[in-house]
């Protein structure tokens, strides 16, 4: 498959995630009280990306809160930022609540069931996220 296509899948992946976990340039903080040690870490890493959406910082974004792997199919530091800067661009306003985490993979892997509203409509998403040099960081959607 050529490297534009992957670069598009996951381009489209991005947005997905990003409407999944309620992430706008017009939305709320994610609340991260509820939660303590790690899990609160986990959430604080969404509750960062969202403001990170919110204020445009497509640079932060990828070098902040997607994992290098997630960066890496977006065609490396620059494609990731074009990407996100476009996906962005499309987001409308969007509410999200972290309803639960789980700790898993010795530490490493953590998976967050996000509820967001979008449109009058509620979905709950699965964001899976994993550390990296001690910091959670976004790897996917289930």
């Amino acid at each position: 498959m050529p490297l534009h296509s992957h670069a598009r899948r996951a381009s489209s992946v991005l947005c997905v995630a990003l409407l999944a976990i309620g992430l706008a340039a017009c939305g709320s903080t994610v609340s991260t009280s509820g939660f303590k040690g790690e899990e609160h870490a986990v959430a604080q890493t969404i509750s960062n990306l969202q403001a990170d959406v919110t204020a445009g910082e497509q640079k932060k974004i990828c070098a902040n809160d997607l994992a290098s792997a997630v960066v890496n199919r977006l065609g490396g530091t620059k494609g990731c930022e074009r990407a996100v800067k476009n996906q962005v661009a499309e987001i409308d306003s969007l509410e999200a609540k972290v309803q639960s985490i789980k700790l898993g993979g010795g530490g490493t892997t953590a998976t967050a069931r996000v509820k967001s509203t979008y449109g009058g409509k509620n979905a709950e998403k699965t964001v899976s996220l994993v550390k990296e040099a001690g910091k959670w960081k976004v790897s996917g959607l289930q």
